[in-house]
């Protein structure tokens, strides 16, 4: 889910409420649960899903038994984000020797966007980051069909 730029804390205590597959413009609504908190008030967005992670989300939800997108790292009433970190990070490991991890994925995404001279301000909504500027906090953001 790195290329949708959650942070991987965010995606491992996703529920499937959370995940709009259906609507026109597929998306993930990235807000705090019971399981786990959020980084930031910034960090409460809504994130469009396009491609590959679209791709992969609908593999899930059609394999999915319950009411987590990733069960394995729920543990009673905690989201173990910890556990999976350690786990993408072996994974991305095995496939590339050096000191890349799961959150790496966030910068690059981060970086494409800037290369494909995508707004600051839309950069940072998409991400979740906070941009410091006061004018920034003022409305509801951008849509999510400019997302």
């Amino acid at each position: 889910m790195s290329d949708t730029g959650m942070r991987l804390s965010e995606a491992a205590g996703l529920y499937w409420t959370d995940v709009k597959l259906d609507d026109e413009i597929p998306h993930i609504i990235i807000q705090p649960n019971a399981h786990r908190r959020l980084k930031t008030a910034s960090s409460e967005r809504i994130i469009p899903v396009v491609g590959f992670s679209l791709w992969a989300l609908k593999q899930a939800k059609a394999n999915a038994t319950g009411r987590h997108v990733y069960p394995k790292y729920i543990k009673g009433t905690t989201c173990s984000a910890n556990s999976a970190s350690a786990a993408t990070n072996k994974w991305v490991k095995s496939l590339v020797n050096s000191d890349i991890s799961m959150h790496s994925l966030r910068h690059s995404m981060r970086d494409r966007l800037r290369s494909a001279q995508c707004p600051t301000e839309v950069i940072d909504q998409i991400g979740g980051w906070s941009s410091g500027s006061v004018g920034s906090k003022y409305g509801l953001g951008y849509p999510i069909h400019i997302l």
